[in-house]
């Protein structure tokens, strides 16, 4: 089963960076189909797949607690010991703990859970996006921007923060399936079918996003902090959620082996977005680089033990 999933997975990635790398495809152009993925594809997926499910099918506190009580451990952990410890600034430390605590779950995630588990794999996906963009997302950026403006008053900057929030197409789409489910709503069949179309694309092209963005990605500021964040979020990060879903009640196994192959996986591309946007810079692309080749070796193994 392993070959079956990691073999396609790996084809997209190696196409999406020789085409780059031969300049078949420029670098500007890979983010704007990122664009496309994470404001046109994946929204489309997620509003088809959560618009077919009913309120028993999604409702899943034990994911909640088990996958933000655990992402929640590790962003504080790493936060205190990047402050306290390497002396970073406080925005710098935010950015460090979204690192650590946030899992490439849009782009590899969507792919690989959806080989694995088909159209149910948005429930999971989903659970984890409301997680991560309302959680750690925003307590990154109300932390990092604090930084920023000290003397600004925190009322404006969470203002600020859940307004942009609220404008993010996943956040829209989880909401507008949400409704769907909550009301009853059946989604036209051709309208359906017109989704379903474009919510196909989210994985190939996510794939063959990231496989593009790697490209000019060094690991040329390897140190103690790069590797400790590194194993933050490939290695304790799973093994803290996989434990807190034994802990918890009313745990399926589907449940627990999606939340823990999605914390297994790498640090997203956004943490080297914000890390280039809040001076991090070389400092957030070595950890991006390791814990992608890590986390992939990682999530392998989960499936061929799992799946």
């Amino acid at each position: 089963m392993v070959f079956q999933v990691i073999l396609p997975i790996l084809i997209l990635l190696l196409m999406g960076y020789c085409s780059v790398l031969i300049k078949l495809v420029t670098p500007e152009q890979i983010r704007a189909l990122s664009a496309f993925v994470i404001k046109i594809a994946l929204p489309a997926f997620l509003i088809q797949s959560l618009a077919n499910k009913n309120l028993q099918e999604i409702w899943h506190p034990s994911y909640f607690i088990a996958y933000g009580g655990g992402s929640l451990i590790l962003f504080f952990l790493a936060f205190i010991i990047y402050r306290k410890l390497f002396k970073n600034s406080l925005t710098h430390s935010a950015v460090i703990s979204m690192g650590a605590s946030m899992s490439n779950t849009g782009f590899m995630g969507t792919a690989i859970l959806t080989m694995l588990m088909g159209s149910h794999a948005a429930i999971y996906i989903s659970l984890t996006l409301i997680i991560e963009n309302l959680l750690i997302v925003a307590l990154m950026l109300i932390l990092a921007e604090a930084g920023l403006h000290q003397q600004q008053q925190l009322f404006p900057l969470l203002k600020k923060t859940f307004i942009n929030l609220l404008k993010n197409p996943v956040i829209i789409a989880i909401l507008v399936g949400m409704s769907c489910i909550l009301l009853g709503i059946h989604l036209p069949s051709k309208l359906g079918q017109a989704i379903e179309l474009l919510g196909k694309t989210a994985s190939p092209l996510a794939l063959f996003a990231i496989g593009g963005s790697l490209v000019g990605i060094g690991i040329t500021a390897v140190n103690l902090q790069s590797i400790l964040l590194a194993g933050f979020n490939v290695i304790l990060m799973p093994v803290v959620i996989f434990g807190l879903f034994l802990l918890l009640p009313n745990v399926s196994r589907e449940m627990l082996y999606a939340g823990t192959l999605i914390a297994a996986l790498p640090m997203p591309i956004a943490f080297g977005i914000f890390g280039q946007a809040y001076g991090l810079n070389e400092r957030a692309l070595t950890p991006l680089m390791i814990s992608t080749i890590i986390g992939f070796i990682g999530v392998s193994g989960l499936i061929a033990l799992w799946w």
